[in-house]
């Protein structure tokens, strides 16, 4: 057992920024738990354009105005306001002064600010091409050195701990539900045991490995969304999965990111025949249309003329060397493939990329669930609406850490909880999990979110997946009463109830919107 002031699952920027904000405060243990070997294999690793600042010729109205057009219509205007106003800021006091990150300079020693899609301004920082592995080095630094933090791998959060459910009384039914941390898996040793804190935050990032093609790291599988919805807190805009338009066609579910930032400098998206195809699509902004147009021109262009993939070419637009310097990371990615993309078009597909939807949170982080918090990708504060714009998930992330820091700062109850909660009861769990069958399960999952709930969607596509998941779901939520829990069986549990939801939501929701997409509506 281990108690605890805060828990914070998971240790992307949004997790990182939240630790490191309330280890401020020497009166208040953290600790911050992640399900990888390492604290630096996150979603927020793999970000390579950058994150938004103020351009030069920007304003914080222009900024809302972009993500509100990207979101197409409902994003929430207080969020929009927080974003752009706050964001700035806490860029500047968080990782530029207190994390020390150096972003990109010209030659005369000012920021550099990259182009993306659906932006109306220069305003993207970036550290080269890999802005998110920078800025993670330097705040998991940072955390490490913090004494009143704690940091488990090897870690996986089960399921919440909440009371009435998890409670010794029985007469806590009475009482208004509330959540004191989590029950977790050491991956090590198999046991499952209650980390006990007066506040829980989700931090636990996106889902989009319950797709066939994504660009997200093996964690991200939901486990966040699904234990908070089991647990009774709300999810809402579930149906918003955003699919990146340019994944490095490869091998594996897995794919490598080449960045908006690629299309901004001027690349082209060609056929294989080496025809353009993007003005058809969308003449006015063409390559540099919000990424929902993008991906769906580059599917549909897919599946009219029977295409596995299509290219983006960068090299007949700009030099080699400026490819090189400016992209050193993809340069990296795409040589491992056999690839140079200073010299030819690379291949690339669609791929599963952000979840705009998740639990819903308040302006601080509070979930509907009391003494719950989210952030990050895991939330829905209502800034990314039916569309995120590029570059402003690290952005929320940095922002809503620090917001739900200040919150939980305010509240009482620093020092470990007291609460008492009995043994985890795995007495039916009588045989291991078979690795195939975990295996099975979860490419049928992927294969079913791809193609029924993928970019374009369509009344019986979604009755299909809708009637096949819930069956499915069933059958794994006996499997894992009976079966020894390990990672990859709390992993697919996860999945097939977060891809439920969205499914459900698609079902629900007829208007076409942002990447929420379906035919004949």
């Amino acid at each position: 057992m281990i108690r605890t002031d805060t828990l914070i699952l998971g240790c992307g920027v949004a997790g990182a920024v939240t630790a490191l904000e309330l280890a401020a405060d020497r009166e208040r243990e953290v600790v911050v738990l992640t399900r990888a070997e390492k604290t630096d294999d996150s979603n927020s690793v793999y970000a390579q354009g950058g994150i938004v600042y103020r351009g030069v010729d920007d304003t914080a109205e222009l900024l809302e105005n972009d993500i509100a057009q990207a979101g197409d219509g409902i994003s929430y205007p207080v969020a929009l306001k927080i974003l752009a106003a706050e964001g700035p800021q806490q860029i500047r006091r968080i990782l530029m002064e207190a994390a020390g990150i150096e972003f990109d300079r010209d030659e005369s020693g000012r920021l550099n600010f990259g182009l993306e899609g659906a932006h109306s301004r220069r305003r993207v920082l970036h550290v080269g091409d890999f802005t998110g592995r920078a800025i993670m080095a330097a705040l998991l630094a940072r955390l490490n050195q913090a004494s009143n933090v704690r940091m488990l791998t090897g870690h996986t959060a089960i399921d919440l701990l909440t009371f009435p459910h998890n409670a010794p009384s029985p007469l806590a039914v009475y009482e208004e539900p509330i959540c004191h941390g989590a029950w977790v898996l050491e991956q090590g040793t198999g046991k499952v045991i209650p980390v006990i804190a007066n506040r829980t935050v989700l931090a636990t990032g996106g889902l989009g490995q319950i797709f066939l093609n994504t660009t997200n790291p093996p964690g991200a599988r939901g486990d966040g969304l699904a234990m908070a919805y089991r647990a009774g807190a709300r999810v809402i805009n579930a149906e918003y999965m955003q699919f990146h338009p340019t994944a490095l066609f490869m091998p594996g579910t897995t794919k490598a990111l080449i960045s908006e930032a690629v299309r901004g400098e001027g690349a082209v998206l060609l056929n294989p025949d080496g025809e353009p195809f993007m003005e058809r699509y969308a003449p006015q902004e063409k390559e540099l249309a919000p990424r929902d147009v993008v991906s769906r021109a580059i599917y549909l262009e897919m599946l009219s003329r029977d295409y596995s993939y299509v290219l983006l070419d960068i090299a007949s637009k700009k030099k080699a060397s400026y490819i090189r310097d400016r992209f050193p990371r993809i340069h990296e990615l795409c040589l491992e493939q056999n690839c140079d993309i200073s010299r030819q078009p690379v291949p690339v597909v669609p791929a599963a990329h952000y979840h705009c939807g998740g639990v819903m949170v308040d302006m601080d982080g509070r979930s509907s669930l009391r003494q719950l918090f989210a952030v990050g990708e895991v939330a829905c504060t209502g800034v990314h609406g039916a569309n995120r714009l590029a570059s402003t998930s690290l952005l929320e992330g940095v922002v809503w850490g620090a917001r739900a820091a200040a919150a939980i700062r305010k509240e009482p109850g620093a020092g470990p909880s007291g609460v008492e909660v009995p043994d985890w009861d795995d007495s039916g769990q009588v045989y291991d999990a078979d690795p195939a069958l975990i295996q099975a399960d979860m490419q049928t999952v992927r294969s079913l979110m791809w193609h029924h709930v993928g970019l374009i969607r369509s009344d019986h596509r979604l009755r299909r997946a809708l009637k096949e998941m819930w069956s499915m779901r069933s059958t794994i939520e006996d499997f894992y009463r009976k079966a020894r829990v390990s990672d990859s069986l709390a992993g697919l549990r996860n999945s097939v109830l977060a891809a439920g939801l969205i499914a459900m939501a698609a079902a629900h929701n007829t208007e076409n919107r942002g990447c929420h997409y379906r035919e004949n509506h």
